[in-house]
């Protein structure tokens, strides 16, 4: 099927110099070729839009109603092309970015002011939940994701690693005991994570790949982790959750890290994912270069909190 947008460049071109041969030489095109374009613009309209002679082309009443919309439209669609094709350059415009609630809040939002003085054409949407979206339905750029990548088209790049650590108050553990093993665990009120099978309120995973399941049970599950610690914090049980969640606490002494006889479960660390491009337009990349900048070395919720 010829390209509509090509057939109506040919048929303006054609239209000024009065030949097609002049607008196949134009557009680089063989005269056949431009040929088939008018031809296939005339089929697909229904209306013939040149006088064709041996010598040369005139318009149609036709050709000139659509010759003075090609005009009108043709350069909109090359501003547009141009507008797009300069964002691949230069970073600009809306970007769309979906991060987890308490980690976007915590870390990705502080970020914030420095990533627009260094890119001031770009306006930022943040999009806080902890429910996995669909980049590519509901129109997001990129996403921050924690844990284990699933197989997908998606591109990413890993920004840190994250482990997991199971706490719980002084206040608790003075009541009701210190567990030594997962298996102790089911004695336990444990406070579970509703978005994950894995650390949910039915079973706890342990072990890099998740080798160690043991049951728990609880009063409370959460689909935010924030939650969980402001729970715990107050003796209501043990939680399970990634460090970045629990470092505040546990720098405060609200919390303690409670060692098993297994290590923690191998979350796969966090990563920024974006859709299918072999070129992302630049506010993309600006983004992706900018949080690989900032969680590389020491990672924020290593820091002192106050």
């Amino acid at each position: 099927m010829l390209d509509r947008i090509t057939g109506m460049r040919v048929f303006t071109r054609a239209a000024s110099a009065g030949s097609l041969s002049a607008a196949a030489r134009h557009l680089g095109l063989s005269p056949a070729m431009a040929t088939k374009h008018v031809d296939a613009l005339e089929a697909r309209l229904g209306v013939k839009l040149f006088h064709r002679s041996t010598r040369r082309l005139s318009l149609t009443a036709a050709g000139n109603s659509y010759l003075e919309a090609c005009l009108r439209i043709l350069p909109e669609i090359d501003e547009a092309e141009a507008s797009v094709a300069s964002q691949r350059v230069e970073a600009s415009g809306l970007l769309r970015m979906n991060v987890p609630l308490s980690f976007g809040t915590r870390f990705i939002a502080p970020l914030m002011p420095d990533f627009s003085q260094r890119h001031p054409a770009v306006k930022v949407e943040l999009g806080l939940t902890d429910s996995q979206v669909d980049l590519i339905d509901g129109s997001w750029d990129m996403a921050v994701r924690i844990g284990r990548l699933t197989d997908s088209p998606l591109q990413a790049r890993r920004l840190t690693d994250c482990r997991m650590q199971v706490c719980a108050s002084p206040g608790y553990l003075a009541r009701h005991g210190v567990p030594k093993r997962v298996s102790d665990l089911s004695h336990h009120n444990c406070l579970g994570y509703s978005l994950s099978n894995l650390l949910g309120g039915r079973e706890w995973a342990f072990g890099l790949e998740g080798e160690f399941r043991v049951p728990i049970q609880g009063n409370l599950v959460a689909n935010n982790g924030a939650a969980l610690v402001a729970a715990a914090v107050g003796d209501q049980g043990l939680i399970y959750q990634p460090q970045f969640i629990v470092a505040a606490a546990l720098s405060r002494g609200e919390l303690e890290i409670i060692e098993l006889d297994q290590p923690p479960l191998g979350l796969g660390g966090i990563h920024v994912v974006y859709p299918p491009d072999r070129r992302p337009p630049a506010k993309v990349r600006a983004m992706i270069d900018y949080l690989v900048e900032a969680f590389a070395g020491e990672l924020p919720w290593e820091r002192p909190f106050r």
